[in-house]
């Protein structure tokens, strides 16, 4: 349900919408890491001026551990162009 809300909401902002990916990992002790892979030229976008955007994902994103026992970390990783 996280994962898709971010993609989704990625997608709503990105320029590249079909470069967008998003990875879940299992990390110790109920906490997972979400990153959103996404062109570099998104990567300031998704980020926002002075962190706005990504820190508003993450409000929204710690509404949704009411619902569930996870802590989540968000992520914003350039996808390299190794073609």
């Amino acid at each position: 349900m996280v994962e898709e809300f971010l993609k989704q909401y990625a997608i709503l902002i990105a320029e590249k919408p079909e470069k967008i990916s998003v990875k879940k990992l299992s990390l110790k002790d109920s906490v997972v890491e979400l990153i959103i892979y996404a062109d570099k030229v998104d990567i300031g976008k998704l980020i926002g001026k002075d962190g706005r955007i990504i820190n508003a994902i993450k409000t929204v994103i710690l509404g949704s551990k009411s619902k569930s026992n996870f802590s989540y970390k968000v992520n914003v990783k350039a996808i390299e162009d190794n073609e």
